[in-house]
């Protein structure tokens, strides 16, 4: 997901994407720890787009209070 995708989704998206993709990395993780997933990157790379989230959700809520 491109950081102008991020931007354009509003507080309640941002909640709902955040969540999902919070499941979907725990998933990536029970996975990995079983038996090795074939492209680990991915998990570095839902961390930093959960991060990327949290960030503009932060700026977000700053700018509305």
């Amino acid at each position: 997901m491109k950081n102008s995708e991020i931007k354009s989704l509003s507080i309640d998206e941002l909640h709902e994407r955040i969540s999902s993709e919070k499941e979907n990395l725990q998933k990536l993780k029970f996975a990995h720890a079983i038996s090795p997933i074939e492209n680990p990157v991915k998990i570095k790379q839902t961390k930093k787009l959960i991060a990327r989230m949290y960030t503009e959700l932060t700026a977000k809520q700053k700018i509305e209070n």
